[in-house]
């Protein structure tokens, strides 16, 4: 069985960012990203930590802005030309967060989130795409379950996949699990802990746990710890170190591509 270990493919990328803030810099050009959250949530708080420590270690400039309100911040980040990227770090407190995301300028929208979303794609979904195929793994001719629909990973997910020609189905809260074990391929984004049990996982399987959650004060996924005990699953992500460590990379990818333009 294969470990879908995102750090390690996230490690080479890495180094290749660094070499190319190098060469921006000596254009002049500081990449630079915005933070943006209306909470002090510590959950929130450490995946903005991680990305600020990421950024330090690749030589992008990282802010956090915390404030009461996020329209005005990301209109300020807007006309700011040193800034190259922005995101909004969910969940926030406000209401009508759709609303909210559209006002970032897209080609400002490095998570890919923006309802316009003309520019840049998910970076989560990006991951996993990215995931997949550095592990050597084609989903031309697989059935591939997609379970959750949200913004962040199932919709983007889906919609890439689908122009990519591969064969998805989504399942959304209240749909049948059970069917699970008809699909090749499940990826799961829920954020609902240990949704996805051993039965619902065929002989053979991939499985992509992108789910996230806080259970007792710990971080843990969509997929039940049976699951990866199994030996008979073609493969599976890690409890820790799968589509996370890639994500940010896809982030501060974009950050770049945009810092170049």
């Amino acid at each position: 069985m294969k470990i879908l270990n995102g750090s390690e493919i996230a490690g080479y990328m890495k180094a290749n960012q660094v070499r190319r803030v190098r060469s921006l810099r000596a254009r002049g050009v500081q990449p630079k990203l915005v933070i943006l959250r209306d909470n002090d949530n510590p959950v929130i708080a450490k995946y903005v930590t991680l990305k600020q420590k990421y950024g330090e270690d690749v030589g992008v400039e990282v802010e956090d802005w915390l404030r009461d309100d996020l329209s005005v911040a990301i209109a300020e980040a807007n006309q700011a030309s040193d800034v190259h990227g922005m995101i909004v770090q969910l969940p926030v407190k406000v209401i009508g967060i759709d609303e909210v995301l559209a006002k970032i300028a897209p080609e400002k929208d490095v998570d890919g989130l923006n309802v316009k979303g003309e520019v840049f794609e998910s970076a989560t979904a990006t991951a996993i795409n990215w995931l997949l195929a550095g592990y050597d793994i084609d989903l031309s001719k697989k059935k591939i379950a997609i379970v959750g629909h949200g913004r962040l990973v199932g919709a983007p997910l889906e919609q890439m996949w689908q122009q990519s020609g591969y064969v998805v189905k989504s399942f959304t809260k209240g749909d049948d699990l059970a069917e699970l074990v008809n699909f090749e391929v499940i990826v799961s984004a829920t954020g609902v802990p240990h949704l996805i049990k051993t039965a619902m996982v065929q002989p053979g399987a991939i499985v992509v746990d992108a789910g996230t959650a806080s259970e007792d004060g710990v971080l843990v996924g969509d997929v039940d710890e049976a699951v990866r005990e199994r030996e008979d699953l073609l493969a599976i992500t890690p409890k820790i170190g799968g589509v996370g460590p890639l994500t940010v990379t896809a982030l501060f990818e974009h950050v770049l591509m945009a810092a170049n333009k």
